[in-house]
């Protein structure tokens, strides 16, 4: 079954072709960025094909016309009708949506409706899924969501200490997101413990960060809360804060909430405290110069990433393993040093050569925690619950 991945942001299009099978193989993948913007940057690779190229794309159609169209050129297909189904990230599914679904009009109305609670992502999801049904008429599509993973949280996990009718009557709770990601590392992580039953905490790092405790492979916490501004310092969010900061500047600089909303999620985090870049690479290149702000902003996501997984572990009552991924989670060694170096106390301890190596087994063999690096792969996890679906 050959199944097309699909994620859909606000300027960009990522899609992979997945043949789904006992062994999922990836035959394709592209990305499409600037989307309605003056150049788009377009990426693709397939076996003995490599694509680079500044195009200029409109809409999410056009784009996701063009990647149907590349697929064909490079003779990954020989037509549209060898694409057996089409699976969407869609960030929020609330609680309606804990499990993945096929779409339909009455889903389609309902992940618009969801919007309002993801405005930053829904909106531009859906219209991965307009394009689909507009150029693969006939193509079953299927919605897999973020949150779903963290359907399982507990109740005194989700709600927060707020009049309960806020709950009831518009849905203020912790969702959690990057379930996708978590999902498919844990999982991973599962097999390399050779056992299920396990507690783990992973931690998804890069530009948006989130971190999960799960129990036998079910979500019992998660960093990110109503939104993904909540938890650790991001690249340009600022994570968790005092509230009455938001009334304190907003009076002292004048600003509206339209404003306030905009520093807390795009120049804040890594970019707004270490002044210098939201990618963490540019901050440490500073940081080997001796840069004081840059030396601090590593300290201050080591430190927060160390004080969420010892809480975890409190929330678990007990820790088996640690999973860091994504772009940061991977390869950002030095973060990962500062933040295992505080938590020897529960019998963690870090090969230093291994994980400066970014290994698969970061730990010494007679840590009583085991650290894995493991690169993320939501795209086969979301072919493999279409086909679920599906079937």
């Amino acid at each position: 079954m050959k199944i097309l991945v699909i994620n859909s942001g606000s300027s960009s299009l990522k899609f992979q072709l997945i043949a789904n099978g006992r062994n999922p193989i990836q035959l394709a993948k592209g990305h499409i960025d600037g989307i309605g913007m003056e150049k788009t940057k377009f990426t693709f690779s397939a076996e003995n094909k490599n694509i680079g190229l500044k195009i200029k794309i409109k809409n999410h159609e056009q784009a996701f016309n063009y990647a149907i169209e590349t697929l064909l050129k490079s003779e990954v297909i020989s037509s549209k009708s060898e694409i057996d189904a089409i699976g969407h990230r869609v960030v929020h599914g609330g609680e309606k949506y804990t499990e993945p679904i096929k779409i339909g009009v009455k889903v389609i109305k309902e992940i618009e409706k969801l919007s309002e609670l993801a405005p930053l992502h829904n909106p531009h999801n859906l219209k991965g899924i307009l394009a689909c049904k507009n150029i693969l008429k006939n193509k079953p599509q299927v919605a897999v969501f973020d949150t779903a993973f963290h359907s399982t949280l507990p109740e005194y996990a989700y709600l927060y200490g707020l009049p309960f009718k806020w709950y009831e009557k518009y849905g203020v709770r912790k969702y959690g997101f990057h379930g996708t990601s978590h999902k498919y590392v844990t999982k991973q992580a599962q097999k390399l413990l050779k056992k299920k039953a396990v507690k783990i905490v992973s931690c998804h790092l890069g530009n948006g960060s989130s971190i999960t405790a799960s129990q036998s492979g079910k979500s019992i916490d998660t960093s990110m809360g109503f939104t993904p501004l909540e938890g650790i310092i991001m690249g340009t969010r600022s994570g968790s804060i005092d509230p009455a900061i938001v009334f304190h500047m907003q009076e002292k600089l004048k600003l509206d909430t339209d404003k306030i909303d905009e520093i807390l999620n795009n120049e804040s985090g890594l970019l707004g405290l270490s002044g210098i870049s939201s990618d963490m690479r540019k901050i440490y290149e500073k940081s080997l110069k001796g840069d004081k702000m840059a030396l601090l902003t590593i300290e201050v996501l080591s430190y927060q990433c160390a004080k969420f997984i010892g809480s975890y572990a409190a929330a678990l009552n007990g820790l088996d393993a640690v999973i860091f991924t994504g772009g940061l989670g991977q390869k950002a060694f030095y973060v990962r040093q500062q933040a295992c170096d505080r938590l020897s106390h529960l019998g963690l301890k870090l090969n230093k050569k291994k994980n400066e190596k970014c290994e698969e087994i970061i730990s010494e063999k007679r840590s009583k925690v085991k650290v894995f690096v493991i690169p993320t792969n939501e795209e086969i996890i979301i072919a493999s619950e279409t086909q679920k679906v599906l079937k």
